[in-house]
């Protein structure tokens, strides 16, 4: 097995303009957004390594939050998913992988997490 390195951003609620119902096509409704991050990962990491040696967690933050548009409504949460995941890609070509774990919150009743998770790997 080789070695991986995965940087990751859990459970950020935001709120974004998706759904099919009439009920949620004129308000954003608040999503649990998570992602992971595959990286190729350096032969060691020294005390002193630098940023630049992998990637800075905000810029998964940022994919996942005001990298979505506010005036776009994506009908699927999967396009939701595939936004996140072609604007890792464009940002870094390091990025080799990415995941993305997607709640749609406003329609739980009992707690439960009904939502997708999409995972791409850079081609």
């Amino acid at each position: 097995m080789t070695d991986q390195l995965w940087l990751e951003v859990d459970g950020l609620t935001v709120q974004v303009l998706t759904g099919i119902y009439s009920e949620e096509t004129h308000l954003p409704q608040p999503l649990r957004i998570s992602v992971r991050a595959r990286l190729g990962i350096a032969d060691h990491y020294e005390p002193t390594t630098p940023l630049s040696a992998s990637k800075n967690y905000m810029h998964l933050k940022f994919a996942a939050t005001d990298g979505i548009p506010k005036d776009v409504h994506f009908v699927l949460i999967e396009s939701v998913a595939d936004h996140i995941i072609d604007t890792l890609f464009l940002q870094d070509e390091r990025v080799e992988e990415v995941e993305v774990k997607i709640v749609k919150l406003a329609i739980a009743e009992d707690g439960e997490q009904i939502g997708i998770t999409m995972r791409r790997a850079r081609p």
